[in-house]
């Protein structure tokens, strides 16, 4: 099975699924949730009316709060975000939607300050900094023993930012298609992306390392690929029977408030498996071979 024989076909394909997810979350502003940028969350359930959510936005103008966005759920309930609300201004919120609308009952109540939100931005990029060195820094020292240990510590982060990618192209279609806000579960999701993804190429270079003192004389890629064979398999099964059948159920089950989040873990880590398989091995060949030298000069392919 040659797998790195069709390395390029792989790199099209990431990005013909990354660029127009991408394109799709930041086109006008990444749409961040009142996490973020500070607001509130209310989640009512009328007793007798089923309003449509441009009722409930209705009775939101009325009082002055723009930009509010109203969806229902499968169990019946009204989620609303909108501007930072106190209690107050909530207060005369359920009591004009019981005069407009009906009866209705709160069941959640959450508001966060612009400042709260700024600090899970930063404390959120810094984690995810901290794992991309920390990943580095231990597959170089692990690695010690084969030539240029570095490179594979850093074809891990090019592929991790390849699953990083993948996850915010998903919040790009879904933005497009349901409406999906970039929230703190979001930001969960990334960082257990991120944690998998790391988890699966370390396997894969291990058993480059380990092929490397076997099969010494093989050229590398030959090498490189036999290991991915040897895995495959493995990265698999072990993903699809521990988590990914958990994630499916609970996508199509879990309700509207865990679906973003199901879904986005989901294609999150199954690009985890793909990325250690089709993406960081074949751009750790790429290295070894040089094969930048016949893009950009018309070269040839130089052995590492």
């Amino acid at each position: 099975m040659n797998i790195l024989g069709k390395r390029y076909f792989f790199f099209a394909l990431s990005l013909l699924l990354i660029v127009p997810g991408l394109f799709l979350l930041f086109r006008g502003g990444i749409p961040l949730s009142i996490d973020f940028t500070g607001g509130s969350l209310l989640e009512l359930r009328f007793e007798s009316a089923q309003p449509q959510p441009a009722e409930i936005l209705a009775v939101y103008e009325d009082l002055g709060i723009k930009d509010a966005q109203a969806q229902t759920t499968s169990q019946g309930t009204y989620l609303i975000r909108s501007a930072f609300l106190d209690e107050a201004i909530r207060s005369q919120v359920t009591g004009k939607l019981t005069e407009s609308i009906g009866a209705n009952t709160v069941l959640r109540f959450d508001s966060v300050g612009p400042t709260i939100g700024k600090q899970v931005t930063q404390r959120g990029m810094l984690a995810v900094g901290i794992a991309a060195l920390a990943v580095v820094i231990y597959i170089t020292i692990v690695f010690n023993k084969i030539p240029h240990a570095f490179r594979y510590g850093v074809c891990a982060i090019i592929a991790m930012v390849h699953d990083v990618a993948i996850a915010l192209s998903v919040a790009g279609y879904g933005r497009a298609l349901f409406g999906w806000q970039v929230d703190v579960l979001f930001l969960t999701a990334l960082l257990t992306v991120i944690g998998f993804s790391v988890q699966d190429k370390i396997v894969v270079f291990d058993r480059i390392r380990e092929n490397s003192n076997t099969l010494r004389r093989w050229p590398f890629e030959a090498l490189a690929n036999h290991s991915i064979v040897q895995t495959l398999q493995r990265s698999i099964n072990t993903q699809l029977m521990t988590v990914e059948f958990m994630l499916l159920a609970l996508a199509l089950f879990g309700g509207i408030t865990l679906r973003e989040f199901a879904v986005v873990l989901l294609i999150g880590l199954l690009s985890g498996t793909y990325s250690s398989i089709f993406i960081a091995a074949p751009i750790l060949v790429v290295w070894e071979n040089q094969e930048w030298k016949r893009w950009f000069k018309g070269g040839t392919q130089q052995p590492a």
